[in-house]
C-alpha cells in the first residue's frame, strides 16, 4: 500500500508527443485524471478514477460522484490529480461538493495546471462539441499496471454535437452525442474554441441497438456551484469563430475601414479643391481689378501728359520758351510714365496660390509617443480565453511601454514584445503599430515541450527594463524572432485594439 501511494504521488517520467496548437489541444492541457485510493488498516480496498478540468491553476472541477468516497471517509480515502502532461502526479484535497448538482471542487496541494475558460454564452442545438477525459474502456485496453493510471497522458477526445437542453433530476444539462464512458465523469465538454460548455456526468444505456447519448451538467449550474464555493474563474461569452473566420472578418473590417478612410480622404480632397477654387477666383478678381486700375492710371497719366504737351505747344506759340520747356518736359514724362504703367499692367489671371509647406522633422520618432487608451475591436478579434477590458498604455519614442517594458521593432515595422512566463504555459505576442493607432495581442497556448523551448530561448537575453542601447535592442529583436520560429503558424487567440490619445492620468500597466 505504501508503495502504491508513493507511486500515486511520485515523479513520473514520460515522453509526450508534440501537439498542434489547436484549441482542443490547448484545453487538453487543463484536463486531469482524478484518482481516489481507499485504505483500511493499511490495505487498499478500493481504487477509483474519473476526469476533471482545471478552473484555476491549482483547483479542479469534477463530478461529486467521482470524489464522494473522499467526502464520506476523509481519513481513509486519498485524492490524487494526474495532469495531462509533465512528469508528476499530485495529492489533492476536497474543497467543496454538491451532490445534487453532482459537482465537486478539489485543490492540488502542489503543482500547477493551465486553467480553462468557461463559455457563458448561449448554446444552440446542433453545435459541435468535444468531450475530453479518461474513459475507462480505453484504460482497460491500454493499462498494464497501476502506474498507467497515474502517469500523465493526453486525454481522449470524442466529437459530437449538442442535441438539446434538459432538466435531469432538476439539474440543467446538455444532451449530446460525443461518445463517453465511465472514467469521463467530471471531464469537460468543450466547444470548438476550447471553452468549457459542460461537465460530463452520465450516459444512456445502448440496449438492443439504441443509440447512446451523454449528459453534461450545464455551465449555468457550474457557475452557481463555483459562486457558492467563492471560486473565481475565467468566463467568456463571445461566439466561437475559427481562425479562418476571424481572419475573414478582420479583412472585411480592414476593407470597411479602408473604404471609410478613402471616402474621408476624398471628401477632404473635394473640400480642399473647392477651397483652392475659391481662392483662385478671389485671386483672379484681385488680379483683374489691379489690371484695370493700372490701365485706368495709364490713361489718366496719358491724358495729363497730352494736356501738358499741348500746353507746351501753346507756350511755344506765345514765345514763352521757359514755360514751353517745362510743360513739354512734363507732358513727355507723363506720357512715358503712362506707357510704362500700361506695359507693366498685371495679367488678368493670377497664379494658383501656393500650398503651405508641411514641416519636415529630421529626427521624427519611429513609434508614436504619448498616452493611449486602446479599446477592443471585436469585429477584428478572435476571443477565446481572455477578458477584453480597455488597455491604457504610455509609449515612448524608443518603444518603451509604461516606463518598464521594452518593445523591439520587427521586420514588419511594428514594435513587439514576446512574453514567455515561467508559470503559465502561454506565450503572448504584443505588438504596437508605429502610428499608435493599433495594439494587437496574440496568445499561443502551448504544450510543455514547446513552452520549454521558448523559455530556453528567452533565457538567452536578460533585458529586464527599457533601454536605448542599440546592441541590447538588436539582441532583443533577434531573440524574439527566434521565439517566433518555435511558435505555431497561428495563435489560439487574437485581440485587436483600436487606440487613441488619452489623458496622462489614464496610463496603467499593460503587457
Amino acid at each position: 500500500m505504501t508503495r502504491f501511494l508513493a507511486l500515486l504521488l511520485a515523479l513520473l517520467t514520460v515522453t509526450l508527443p508534440a501537439r498542434a496548437a489547436d484549441d482542443i489541444s490547448a484545453v487538453s492541457r487543463s484536463v486531469v485524471r482524478v484518482v481516489t485510493v481507499a485504505m483500511v488498516d493499511g490495505e487498499v480496498v478500493g481504487f477509483g478514477h474519473g476526469s476533471g478540468i482545471a478552473i484555476s491553476p491549482t483547483r479542479i472541477v469534477t463530478n461529486a460522484h467521482v470524489v464522494e468516497s473522499a467526502a464520506r471517509y476523509p481519513g481513509n480515502v486519498a485524492l490524487g490529480v494526474v495532469p495531462s502532461e509533465g512528469q508528476k502526479s499530485y495529492a489533492a484535497k476536497l474543497i467543496a461538493i454538491d451532490t445534487e448538482r453532482d459537482l465537486a471542487l478539489i485543490e492540488m496541494t502542489e503543482g500547477r495546471v493551465p486553467a480553462a475558460a468557461v463559455y457563458s454564452g448561449p448554446i444552440e442545438s446542433g453545435v459541435d462539441v468535444v468531450a475530453l477525459g479518461y474513459p475507462g474502456n480505453v484504460d482497460l485496453a491500454t493499462a498494464r499496471s497501476a502506474a498507467d493510471y497515474i502517469t500523465p497522458r493526453t486525454p481522449v477526445r470524442s466529437e459530437g454535437n449538442v442535441s438539446n437542453r434538459q432538466l435531469v433530476e432538476g439539474v440543467d444539462s446538455l444532451v449530446h452525442t460525443a461518445k463517453i464512458s465511465r472514467g469521463n465523469s467530471g471531464g469537460p465538454l468543450v466547444d470548438q474554441c476550447g471553452r468549457v460548455v459542460g461537465i460530463n456526468a452520465a450516459i444512456t444505456r445502448a440496449d438492443e441497438g439504441d443509440s447512446p447519448f451523454a449528459f453534461a451538467i450545464s455551465t449555468r449550474e457550474l457557475a452557481r456551484f463555483l459562486a457558492d464555493a467563492n471560486q473565481p474563474y475565467s468566463s467568456i461569452g463571445t461566439p466561437c469563430l475559427s481562425m479562418a473566420e476571424a481572419d475573414a472578418r478582420d479583412r472585411a473590417a480592414l476593407d470597411a475601414d479602408a473604404r471609410k478612410a478613402a471616402e474621408a480622404n476624398a471628401a477632404k480632397e473635394e473640400a480642399a479643391a473647392r477651397d483652392r477654387q475659391l481662392r483662385q477666383e478671389r485671386a483672379d478678381e484681385e488680379a483683374l481689378a489691379a489690371r484695370e486700375n493700372r490701365i485706368a492710371l495709364a490713361g489718366v497719366l496719358f491724358v495729363i501728359g497730352a494736356l501738358s504737351a499741348g500746353a507746351g505747344l501753346m507756350f511755344h506759340g506765345q514765345e514763352n520758351a521757359r514755360n514751353a520747356k517745362i510743360a513739354g518736359a512734363a507732358g513727355a514724362a507723363l506720357i512715358l510714365a503712362a506707357a510704362v504703367v500700361f506695359i507693366t499692367r498685371p495679367d488678368a489671371h493670377a497664379e494658383p496660390p501656393a500650398e503651405k509647406a508641411k514641416p519636415v522633422f529630421a529626427d521624427a520618432p519611429t513609434v508614436a509617443e504619448g498616452q493611449f487608451l486602446c479599446t477592443i475591436r471585436a469585429d477584428r478579434s478572435r476571443i477565446t480565453v481572455s477578458s477584453t477590458t480597455d488597455v491604457p498604455m504610455k509609449v515612448a519614442a524608443n518603444g518603451c511601454v509604461n516606463d518598464r517594458t521594452q518593445y523591439a521593432q520587427g521586420a514588419d515595422g511594428h514594435w513587439q514584445r514576446i512574453l514567455v512566463p515561467n508559470d503559465d504555459a502561454t506565450v503572448t505576442v504584443a505588438s504596437l503599430d508605429p502610428t499608435g493607432k493599433e495594439y494587437r495581442v496574440e496568445r499561443y497556448l502551448l504544450d510543455a515541450d514547446t513552452m520549454t523551448r521558448a523559455r530556453e530561448i528567452r533565457a538567452g537575453v536578460t533585458l529586464k527594463s527599457c533601454t536605448a542601447d542599440p546592441d541590447a535592442l538588436a539582441g532583443l529583436a533577434t531573440q524574439q524572432e527566434a521565439i517566433r520560429a518555435v511558435l505555431p503558424a497561428s495563435p489560439n487567440e487574437r485581440l485587436v485594439y483600436q487606440c487613441q490619445k488619452a489623458a496622462a492620468s489614464a496610463a496603467a500597466p499593460a503587457p
